[in-house]
Order: C-alpha cells, then sequence, then structure tokens
C-alpha cells in the first residue's frame, strides 16, 4: 500500500493572500474568528448602550425590559451569527477539500497514462514475426 502524497498548500501572509487577484489562497478561513469577536464585542456594546439608556431614562420598568429583553436579543444574535458563520466556513472547507480531492486525481491519472500510454503502443506496433 503506497502512502499518498502531501498536497501541496500555499500558506503565504495574510495580506499577499488578500491581494492576491486568481483568488488561489483563501482569506476567509483566516478571518472567521476575528469575525466572530467582533461580531460579540459589537452586540456586548449594544446591551450596554442599551441598558445604560434605560437607566437613564429612569423607568424601572424599562431597565428590566432592557436587562432581560435585551440580553435575550443578544444572545439571539451572537447565536445566529455563529450559525452564519459555520455555514460559511463549512461551504470554504469544502472547497478546499475538493480541491484536495482534484489534486489527488490529477496525480493518479498522471501516474496511470504513462503506463496506458506504454501499454497502447506495444499493441499499435506488433513485434515483427
Amino acid at each position: 500500500m503506497s502512502v499518498p502524497p502531501v498536497i501541496p498548500t500555499s500558506r503565504d501572509g495574510f495580506l499577499s493572500s488578500l491581494f492576491d487577484l486568481s483568488f488561489t489562497r483563501l482569506v476567509t478561513t483566516r478571518v472567521v474568528k476575528g469575525l466572530y469577536i467582533l461580531l460579540i464585542v459589537v452586540v456586548a456594546i449594544g446591551l450596554v448602550a442599551s441598558i445604560v439608556s434605560a437607566i437613564i431614562s429612569g423607568s424601572i420598568a424599562g431597565v428590566l425590559i432592557s436587562v432581560v429583553g435585551g440580553t435575550l436579543v443578544a444572545l439571539l444574535t451572537i447565536i445566529y451569527g455563529r450559525i452564519m458563520l459555520e455555514v460559511l466556513l463549512a461551504i470554504f472547507r469544502i472547497l478546499e477539500t475538493n480541491r484536495e480531492i482534484a489534486y489527488l486525481q490529477r496525480q493518479q491519472l498522471m501516474a496511470i497514462q504513462p503506463e496506458a500510454a506504454a501499454g497502447d503502443a506495444s499493441q499499435q506496433f506488433p513485434s515483427a514475426p
């Protein structure tokens, strides 16, 4: 049993991948973590601003609604954002896996073609009797 070849991957820097005009190096899988952190920070700032706004208005009911409702909305927003980022990441991982499969198939095809060409040549030109 032979060992499959190592699939070449280019792990250039972020900026060189960002300005890759042929789109052969993906940036999305590298920035998903940062986008998720940014989402959490923005939602937390929105929740704090909502609670502070309710406190400034002076309404106890407004503060309770802001704390309970705002927390629920913030939690649902983070859950939704996480799901969307996971779907996006799954799509890009499928793309990377398909590239690996295509690479392995090309390697196998190149290994088979020389053997087939040599076999065809002997059948086309039989040796003289």
